[in-house]
């Protein structure tokens, strides 16, 4: 072989590096974004200053090898433009990392194959000394590094076939273990916020009588809930309780058709997810496709205290619980501190019991509320509940508290929304001390996320201390609602990530006070 052919091999297998980097950096976005094409296309037109400087080196590539230079020159260049360009492709620490589940395996896989038949084909002229092709294989490097970050868009698309019939196996499977448990008690539980945390509530509570098994964390897709029952239901489980998350219409109707769940609750419906929905009634239609999949018999519980759910109306019978109107399970006589909440539940039957919880906050007893309500609908006395409230502990990353001697961490880091902000703001009024919240804000809410942040803001102006923004962008609206409370600009600080804003607060002179922080959201790192 002639030095000509050793430098454009050099330069193939250089171009393995940044390529592979900029392709695993892609796939984590990918995942990120569900998978979805249509998703991940707009993120990639809302983000495209991300990859401003991999295509920089990509048309400084396409430049170099275009002049009318010998091989050697060409290969030459472009071996010194990929060096170059690895340190840029490198990935940052994400705060949650790529998983390499099979899914991305075998996109992994796809994209190498492709890749190898790409440059194999251009390659095999090249071998016979021609420099023309050889050229033409530099060439085809230069694309392939150049359409890295959207090779998992290929992968995904050649793949379709194989990942629909590899879920459907899993899901015919997981169908297959639900029929040969005729006995288990399915309790579906959706909701825009609040669903994860009367799944946790609910799930304790019943253990006082049942064998329980719960979907864990937010495994609330049709896949998660799939992995759940092929990998978690045992013969002496008695009761399933599945939460049912939603992006799209349709969503809800589709784990239904999965699981067939006994029973139902609708936690709350409000503009969650309002990108993909577009509007607050497709939002509902979607949540209560769970009541019309309900079998006759099957109970249903709806939040009385959600007027979403009040307008959009049921039409089948139901059981509701509330805090402020009337319904089937009420309850009152609220005593809430920072020490924890107190209350009395009483039915129309006319039961009535006063609990205690460690936990703090009317939203939190809102959601015990449901979660006794269908405890009781299911067997268990109003008397027996009272010990299994009293153990209730906080979800993680939902108002969960940490007390680290002198701070006091509230964290309610996961997948903030209008409510839940405002629940949160309200618990951190509840303490005494040096109130500073942390937040980057509220997102996909669509066209009303700039307003609804801005409302977040003057709502945070009434009882913080200080108030800390994450990222730039995000800060604009939430700033703008401070600022139209005459919020105090000394007292804002906008962090370029969650490590500064912390280091920021934890330096803040609190004069001697108790500080609490409340950390309110965390994007993920596609935002």
């Amino acid at each position: 072989m002639n030095i000509n052919l050793y430098l454009v091999i050099a330069a193939a297998v250089i171009f393995l590096f940044p390529t592979a980097m900029a392709a695993i950096d892609s796939m984590h976005f990918f995942q990120l974004n569900s998978y979805r094409f249509d998703t991940h296309t707009k993120w990639i037109k809302e983000n495209s200053r991300k990859y401003l400087t991999h295509m920089i080196f990509a048309i400084l590539m396409l430049i170099a090898l275009l002049f009318d230079a010998g091989i050697k020159l060409k290969a030459i260049a472009l071996i010194v433009l990929l060096v170059a360009a690895i340190p840029s492709e490198k990935p940052k620490k994400a705060k949650k990392p790529l998983v390499y589940t099979p899914r991305v395996k075998r996109m992994f896989f796809t994209e190498l194959v492709f890749i190898a038949a790409v440059a194999g084909l251009v390659a095999i002229p090249s071998f016979r000394g021609a420099e023309r092709h050889e050229t033409y294989f530099l060439l085809a490097l230069a694309l392939i590094y150049a359409f890295a970050p959207v090779l998992c868009l290929v992968a995904n698309l050649i793949n379709k076939p194989v990942e629909l019939s590899v879920n459907q196996y899993y899901t015919n499977d997981a169908k297959r273990i639900l029929r040969s448990c005729p006995d288990l008690k399915i309790i579906g539980i959706t909701g825009s916020y609040g669903k994860t945390s009367v799944k946790y509530y609910l799930t304790t509570l019943l253990k006082s009588k049942y064998n329980v098994l719960m979907t864990p964390e937010s495994y609330n897709t049709p896949m998660g809930v799939v992995k759940t029952i092929r990998g978690s239901l045992k013969a002496t489980d008695e009761i399933f309780v599945c939460e049912m998350g939603a992006k799209w219409v349709g969503d809800i109707k589709e784990l239904c058709d999965i699981v067939h769940p006994h029973h139902g609750v609708i936690t709350s419906i409000g503009p969650q997810h309002l990108e993909s929905f577009k509007t607050l009634d497709a939002v509902k239609s979607t949540k209560f496709e769970l009541s019309d999949s309900l079998p006759e018999g099957g109970m249903l519980f709806l939040n009385g205290d959600d007027e979403n759910i009040r307008d959009h109306g049921s039409n089948r019978p139901y059981i509701s619980y509330s805090i402020d109107g009337d319904a089937d399970y009420i309850a009152t006589d609220l005593h809430v501190s920072e020490r924890g909440t107190s209350f009395t539940v009483k039915t129309k039957d006319g039961e009535s019991e006063e609990f205690s919880t460690r936990l703090i906050g009317r939203h939190n007893v809102l959601n015990i509320t449901g979660a006794i309500a269908i405890s009781h609908k299911m067997g268990i006395s109003l008397k027996e509940l009272r010990p299994a409230v009293r153990r209730l502990e906080g979800v993680p990353h939902r108002l969960q508290l940490t007390d680290k001697g002198g701070v006091t961490v509230i964290d309610d880091a996961y997948n903030s929304n209008p409510s839940g902000t405002k629940a949160a703001l309200e618990a951190l009024s509840l303490f005494e001390g040096c109130k500073i919240l942390v937040t980057p804000g509220m997102v996909e809410l669509g066209e009303k996320q700039n307003e609804l942040n801005r409302e977040f803001g003057r709502n945070a102006a009434a009882v913080c201390d200080y108030v800390v923004l994450v990222g730039y962008k995000q800060a604009v609206p939430i700033k703008a609602g401070l600022t139209d409370k005459k919020y105090p600009e000394d007292k804002i600080f906008v962090a370029g990530d969650i490590n500064e804003a912390l280091n920021h607060v934890y330096a803040l002179n609190s004069e001697g006070r108790k500080k609490i922080i409340l950390l309110e959201n965390d994007l993920p790192d596609n935002y």
